[in-house]
């Protein structure tokens, strides 16, 4: 049986995109499976009492020319987007509805790389419309399953898990109950499955 990461994300998130954007590692350097699960940042962070980096300026304008120094380490595009943050519970919403869904992975690529590389505005309906489709997902259906209470809920239930288990902000990974934050933490959580007893990296003889 394979390794399992537990993968804690927002797409309101730098830190989440750029994780994304390195997160087969988990299968190729551990073989460790990935278990995707939707939050909302912004319950999160109140409720576990952070601090949102737009509140203290000189923090917001740091991590922004940081997490672009991570962006050119990993080799992947990464911009700024013109409005952030951004409301993202419809999104987070689809997330969950599609989690199981065979076009999980095209969301996730379309919605990342739709507000981190080309500057869509996630929380319009209108966008979200046609980035949705651009997944393979039919716009009505989509707006049909994110109104659904049972997809609310489980995203609620998502974000209340994470605030119990100790996270305050995202991505936040978990590993046999032990979490790691961040996507500049990715290194450890590889080890630590690495580490696992009788486990091997994907491709190991």
């Amino acid at each position: 049986m394979p390794g399992q990461v537990e993968f804690f994300f927002d797409f309101v998130s730098s830190a989440s995109y750029l994780a994304w954007t390195q997160h087969d590692r988990f299968r190729r350097e551990a073989g460790a499976e990935i278990l995707w699960r939707p939050m909302l940042l912004g319950g999160v962070m109140k409720a576990s009492g952070n601090t949102p980096p737009p509140s203290i300026p000189a923090k917001q304008a740091y991590l922004r020319r940081d997490f672009l120094r991570w962006a050119r380490h990993y080799g992947v595009e990464m911009h700024h987007p013109s409005r952030h943050p951004v409301n993202t519970v419809t999104v987070m919403r689809g997330a969950v509805a599609y989690l199981d869904s065979p076009v999980f992975p095209a969301y996730l690529k379309t919605v990342f790389e739709g507000f981190w590389i080309r500057d869509r505005d996630i929380e319009d309906p209108s966008v979200l419309d046609a980035l949705v489709q651009e997944a393979g997902i039919d716009p009505g259906e989509f707006r049909t399953l994110v109104d659904r209470q049972d997809i609310k809920d489980r995203l609620r239930a998502n974000s209340d898990e994470a605030v119990a288990r100790g996270a305050f902000g995202a991505p936040t990974f978990f590993v046999d109950g032990e979490m790691y934050f961040g996507q500049d933490r990715m290194n450890f959580v590889i080890e630590t499955l690495q580490a696992q007893p009788g486990r091997r990296p994907a491709g190991a003889t």
